[in-house]
């Protein structure tokens, strides 16, 4: 075999690597069947699917960095390689819809995903705030919880492609909110020479510059690296703000022979960037640019460096093994002044209050994945089993207290609290232990029958104190999730799913933990003729045992297992590459929020009511179109998006007001200044609308119009 038939073959093995991991529910193949399939693509040049899982000659192997329509799954090796097969609903963004809409943030990129809200903060930047079907969701990287991590914003740019998976699934994942899962896949080699440096600027000072490059590394092509990095230096729509960033990242991947693989991938993280303006009065609209903050005490700084290992092995006759491995280090540190507005307030003096905190964690997490694939007659099997480890320990320091008043029609900063007393310290250590098995069947080829089990055994640990009271608790927990799904594929390109899944979200000391159970129905279809995919479902999401602070009959204030809340709805959802020119997505989502069981919040009564930040309807639409010129001159490329916002209460007792519904509309345009070489222009929020999202003792807007402009050079 020569050199270039043998990068050839790792590059598609790559994906199929990928696909490899991920637990069939489609047609298993017998080992006749490989051999033969591996034969042609070697003398033919024809692509087939060489996992143990799924041969399919008519689908091309996922290329996220050049196509907006998904086919495959990863998160991590625990659902169906099939997006098509897989009885969840599922949204899949790759590095090319990230890369088109030039989405900068977490947030931005999920925008467009049917089911998600975003941006319901506003402008307050801490964290990566989102919403799927009404619910906190958990989030992964490249299958592994990011656990006490999650609380960092991540960089888009050292992503391939960001997976979601809506609705209850610790038998996949372990402990994990009802929302669902949302699952970054890290960038890793190619076995190719590529790459990419680009620079950008635009609105609020934004410089920004970055690069993407790997290439193999020896004569037999068993070496790849990749190198990815970015730099920006920004501030944000407020005065007196900064939003600052360092990322790099490097990975290598040894595959010695087409069975064996182990990739490793290192990255840094710093953020030098301000939480928020302190928000907005109550009165009337403000300029987004105002700030009521202090200047002097406004900052949120993040450090955190990542160690993952993954590897695997195929011993042949349907057995191979997977283990992933992940070290991460983080510090993160903040501290703000806020605005305490109310209704009827009168004069223009306000009250303002601080907060900020220190923390610093630690996490080791690892699994093995053991999994059988055989066929017998017409049923095809396939069996997953596996363990994981976690252990998780993290220092805390919160601060509060009461800072000095402002004058929010002449504003005159007074600085910072000159000493800050703490009002919880505390230190937890996190340790779990995991068992999970599932199995999947198929039935001529036209049935699936999908069934998981999950037990999770934790430990916690939790000392400090809480307004000068010492506390210094543990608890353990042993909790058991189910997982059921039956598939009917009604034609090769159309399937249809019912499936049951159930979640325990990530305990607390001396709570027990909240369940979600979800019941759901869809259907796929993924025409023949072109490279698209549509999907819908409608669910019944509920999430039980919430824990609420009742007041008892002697005046005390316990915590009871007294709450629930539910969510029914549907979602649609579609991507196409209708020519080779225009591209298309869009998606709509209904959600019908009530809380079912709950004591007094604030002593209100909420039984009943709407979530707080949930919309009843999403919607949003997005469309490319590439003008082909010929001559000298380059292809222009024209983009637009627009993404509905329904009305929504701001706080669970639906007492404090809604939200305007609003329809927020995108831009971009495109230029091949040569083959190599492209500037583009985005913009986001195109018309500068401008809306309250969130209100308490302030309101917060959503993000005013940017305007980028970049210039990108690959080779």
């Amino acid at each position: 075999m020569d050199r270039e038939t043998n990068a050839s073959r790792r590059r598609t093995r790559r994906n199929h690597r990928l696909n490899g991991l991920l637990m069939g529910c489609v047609t298993l193949v017998v080992a006749s069947a490989g051999a033969h399939a591996q034969e042609a693509s070697e003398t033919e040049g024809e692509v087939y699917r060489l996992s143990p899982i799924l041969v399919d000659s008519a689908v091309q192997p996922d290329d996220d960095a050049n196509s907006i329509v998904a086919h495959e799954l990863w998160v991590g090796g625990k659902v169906a390689t099939s997006v098509l097969d897989t009885p969840a609903s599922v949204s899949v963004i790759t590095e090319k819809e990230i890369e088109e809409r030039n989405a900068e943030t977490v947030e931005e990129v999920l925008n467009y995903t049917p089911g998600i809200i975003t941006d319901y903060y506003g402008g307050d930047d801490r964290n990566d705030y989102f919403l799927v079907r009404g619910f906190q969701a958990s989030t992964y990287r490249d299958g592994m919880t990011l656990g006490s991590m999650r609380g960092v914003r991540e960089e888009p740019y050292a992503f391939e492609r960001v997976e979601v998976l809506k609705g209850a699934n610790s038998t996949l994942f372990g402990p994990s909110d009802p929302g669902g899962s949302v699952n970054y896949v890290s960038k890793t080699p190619k076995f190719e020479r590529f790459g990419e440096g680009y620079v950008q600027g635009g609105s609020f000072d934004h410089r920004e510059a970055g690069f993407d490059l790997g290439d193999t590394l020896n004569e037999t092509s068993t070496l790849a690296f990749r190198l990815t990095g970015k730099v920006k230096d920004s501030e944000l729509e407020y005065d007196h703000s900064r939003d600052d960033e360092k990322f790099v990242m490097g990975s290598l991947t040894w595959e010695p022979s087409i069975d064996t693989s182990l990739t490793v991938v290192a990255d840094y993280l710093k953020r030098e960037s301000t939480p928020n303006s302190g928000g907005y009065p109550l009165d009337r609209e403000y300029d987004r640019s105002r700030f009521f903050g202090e200047p002097g005490f406004n900052y949120h700084d993040v450090e955190r460096g990542t160690v993952s290992a993954m590897f695997e092995h195929d011993f042949g006759g349907g057995l191979s093994v997977r283990a992933n491995a992940r070290y991460s280090d983080l510090t993160d540190d903040s501290g703000y002044v806020y605005l305490y507005d109310f209704a009827g307030r009168t004069g223009d003096v306000l009250s303002r209050y601080y907060f900020g905190g220190d923390s610093s964690a630690e996490e080791v997490i690892g699994n093995t994945m053991l999994q059988y694939d055989a066929s017998v007659g017409p049923v095809d099997s396939s069996t997953l089993a596996g363990v994981e480890y976690r252990d998780a320990s993290s220092d805390s320091n919160s601060f509060y207290g009461l800072a000095s008043s402002i004058d929010v029609s002449d504003p005159v900063y007074s600085g910072g609290p000159s000493s800050t007393s703490p009002y919880r310290e505390e230190d937890t250590d996190y340790e779990a232990k995991s068992l999970f098995l599932q199995q999947n069947l198929s039935f001529y080829d036209r049935v699936i029958v999908t069934g998981g089990v999950r037990h999770d055994w934790l430990d916690l640990e939790s000392s400090g104190q809480e307004s000068g009271a010492a506390f210094d608790d543990s608890d353990d927990f042993s909790e058991s999730s189910f997982r059921g799904a039956l598939t009917y594929k009604v034609t090769d390109e159309i399937s249809s799913y019912v499936s049951y899944v159930e979640s325990v979200a990530p305990p607390q000391v001396g709570v027990e933990p909240e369940r979600g159970e979800q019941y759901e129905l869809g259907v796929k279809y993924r025409p023949s003729g072109i490279n698209a995919m549509f999907t819908a479902s409608v669910f019944d999401l509920t999430k039980k045992d919430i824990t609420v602070a009742v007041v008892q009959d002697n005046g005390a204030i316990e915590r009871e297992l007294i709450g629930e809340s539910r969510v029914r709805g549907f979602e649609i959802e579609g991507k196409a590459e209708l020519t080779e020119n225009l591209s298309l997505l869009g998606g709509y989502s209904y959600l019908d929020t009530e809380v079912i069981e709950s004591g007094p919040v604030r002593g209100e009564d909420v039984e009943g009511n709407e979530f707080a930040s949930v919309p009843n309807h999403l919607a949003s639409i997005r469309a490319r179109y590439v003008v082909p010129v010929s001559g000298l001159r380059g292809d222009l490329s024209l983009g637009a998006g627009a993404r509905f916002v329904g009305s929504y209460y701001f706080n669970q007792q639906n007492s404090n007001g809604q939200s305007d519904s609003t329809v927020l509309f995108d831009a971009s345009a495109g230029y091949d200044v040569t083959e190599n070489v492209d500037l583009r222009v985005d913009v986001s929020n195109l018309l500068d609308e401008q809306h309250v999202v969130g209100s308490g003792t302030a309101n917060y807007y959503n993000p005013g119009r940017t305007i980028m402009a970049s210039l990108r050079y690959n080779w």
